[in-house]
């Protein structure tokens, strides 16, 4: 597949972004010029709120080994600032391997190891990457596109449900001491994506540019 990547452009920062941030840019994950150490040690930063509630998610504190095997087992994005990754996200084909049924469905493409890094957290990006990975399944012919999420944070399950998501299914995965919500949602093109140049407004005039 072509590589192609979308850049987040702040023309006038809100208070709370600090000047001189510099651009934001969603891409493939690189292992050229990317650190698997820095995407584990950002998702550690990510999950560290779930791990305090006592949820064992995988991202609170996997190795650089597995962080390696999940990426490279879907199509691996990051969102970089300043050379630094502070998001991430792994679309995945059907997985027939995958304790969740609904996963199963050759029609399914599914969202793994997706995280923001918590000082970017509630300023948009995360709505980005959904609206990217919307479109990849769109394109691509899915009729679903799902994710899981530990069940006892209301405010995530509230988020993706406020994204077009609904549940479809919960279950224990194993090794897991919580129930996970199984969500899921039919993608659709979005016209203006079609040839990356769509921006989608953030808060604080803050927008998100995906670009060839």
């Amino acid at each position: 597949m072509s590589k192609r990547h979308a850049t987040l452009e702040a023309p006038s920062p809100p208070a709370h972004v600090k000047r001189g941030i510099g651009s934001v840019v969603l891409r493939r994950f690189d292992p050229l010029r990317d650190s698997y150490e820095q995407l584990t040690a950002m998702l550690h930063r990510s999950f560290a709120r779930l791990g305090m509630m006592g949820l064992n998610c995988t991202c609170v504190d996997q190795d650089v080994a597995i962080t390696m095997r999940r990426a490279q087992g879907g199509d691996c994005f990051v969102v970089v600032s300043e050379g630094k990754i502070i998001g991430t996200m792994t679309l995945y084909a059907s997985d027939a391997e995958s304790a969740c049924e609904h996963y199963h469905r050759h029609d399914v493409a599914t969202i793994r190891q997706l995280a923001i890094d918590p000082s970017w957290q509630n300023r948009g990006v995360g709505k980005s990457l959904l609206a990217f990975a919307e479109h990849w399944a769109a394109t691509r012919g899915y009729a679903e596109l799902a994710l899981d999420t530990p069940y006892p944070p209301a405010h995530l399950v509230s988020f993706y449900r406020g994204q077009g998501f609904r549940i479809v299914d919960a279950l224990r995965f194993a090794g897991k001491v919580y129930d996970s919500a199984i969500l899921s949602k039919a993608p659709v093109v979005a016209r203006t994506l079609a040839a990356w140049t769509h921006q989608i407004a953030l808060p604080g005039a803050r927008s998100v540019r995906f670009a060839a």
